[in-house]
């Protein structure tokens, strides 16, 4: 992608005093990758894929307008398939003049529900799959499931969960954010990412919002958002160089209204975005999540959207404090008191030389300060196969950043 900052948008609320017509310079040799978004990215096709926020809640609010929940026994349903269809299996609800066709995730969540092989069932001829399927609903000891059914042309059955399930509509997220971010695309200061030219290091918070570099995506099943405040760069110290080290604000939150996910929202501090979606330089990761249990409608009303909020509209001060203050804190001059202070931290004499090492090969110079050593930590992490070990030493430094604070 060619990569061009629009001249008109350079002075937008107060960015330009960045020099943002040329882009930011970033270094992303700090922080953490994540890596959540891209995934999305990559496994979005185009009808997943929105431009504005408010084209994606006509999307989701249509479908819950479309949809009705409620309880029945399980006992009560019966499944309906032919042996001269061999493909095609309904199922007859209480109170229902018609079939309902299930849909691949139903299908499962139903199967999951009576203690059948989703993953089996699907593979025999619907009469066969049938039977035992009927066989799980009459003897299911739970008694009781609650369905959420849509009428799109034909009935179909979106979701199957216990009747305790708490549902938060995929809509009510992307209402929440709205009221912090507008459409997305630039009516308010939250808006959908630019991207990092890797030949330069320079962020360009102006692209065009696309079905290639679009964060806002909706499927059948779920609703994932990626937005951030990339025109107001945060200063947060000086690079060896002298340049400003400058983060932006971003978060991404996620829901299923048929029960394939938890309903979360992460928030955090980032250098940069690139072209596949990828998170550089994270700091100050947070992130919540609620299940779809019983009151989990309260809870998003409580908590998660709460949350949200506070976060759109909190100063960075305080995150800028604990950065400087990580800075200023010399906690080893000496080679032998760098290894005793990691060594008194839990990290092994291997993992002491490597974290030494990561700085003095970023740096030019051996650890110092706090903010030097969770650097090294970072980056260390970075280099491990294993998403465990990955997040278990990443927890490990932002502990460390925090006792700074």
């Amino acid at each position: 992608m060619n990569i061009e900052i629009s001249k008109a948008t350079a002075g937008v609320g107060g960015a330009s005093e960045f020099g943002v017509s040329s882009g930011f310079k970033v270094d992303l040799s700090r922080g953490d990758r994540v890596g959540r978004v891209s995934s999305e990215w990559f496994s979005r096709p185009d009808d997943e894929r929105y431009l504005s926020l408010s084209d994606l809640l006509t999307a989701v609010r249509g479908r819950s307008e479309r949809s009705h929940a409620r309880t029945v026994e399980s006992a009560a349903i019966r499944v309906e398939a032919r042996r001269a269809d061999a493909e095609r299996l309904t199922l007859m609800l209480p109170g229902s003049a018609a079939p309902v066709a299930p849909t691949h995730w139903s299908f499962g969540q139903l199967c999951s529900l009576v203690g059948a092989p989703a993953g089996y069932l699907r593979e025999l001829p619907a009469p066969l799959a049938g039977v035992n399927l009927q066989h799980g609903l009459l003897s299911h000891r739970a008694e009781l499931v609650k369905t959420l059914e849509a009428d799109d042309g034909r009935i179909e059955l979106r979701a199957v969960t216990g009747p305790d399930y708490g549902r938060i509509w995929d809509h009510e997220l992307v209402a929440a954010v709205m009221k912090i971010a507008g459409n997305g695309t630039g009516d308010t200061r939250w808006k959908v990412p630019g991207v990092l030219d890797w030949a330069t290091m320079t962020y360009n918070p102006f692209v065009d919002v696309a079905k290639e570099t679009t964060t806002l995506y909706a499927s059948d099943r779920d609703v994932f958002l990626f937005l951030v405040d990339d025109t107001h760069p945060i200063e947060a110290g000086r690079l060896p160089n002298g340049d400003p080290d400058l983060y932006f604000r971003g978060f991404y939150c996620w829901n299923s209204e048929v029960g394939s996910k938890t309903l979360g929202i992460a928030s955090f501090y980032l250098r940069a975005v690139c072209m596949n979606r990828n998170l550089w330089g994270v700091e100050g990761f947070e992130e919540i999540s609620i299940r779809h249990s019983k009151f989990a409608a309260q809870r998003f009303a409580h908590e998660a959207a709460p949350a949200l909020e506070n976060f759109a509209r909190s100063s960075p001060a305080p995150f800028i404090a604990g950065v400087k203050a990580a800075r200023e804190r010399i906690v080893a001059r000496k080679d032998d008191e760098r290894e005793t202070f990691l060594r008194k931290r839990g990290f092994s004499k291997a993992e002491t030389a490597k974290v030494i090492a990561a700085v003095l090969e970023e740096e030019g110079r051996p650890p110092e300060s706090i903010f030097d050593f969770v650097q090294g930590i970072t980056a260390v992490a970075r280099s491990k196969p294993h998403q465990d070990a990955r997040l278990e030493l990443e927890g490990r430094a932002k502990a460390l950043l925090a006792r700074a604070a």
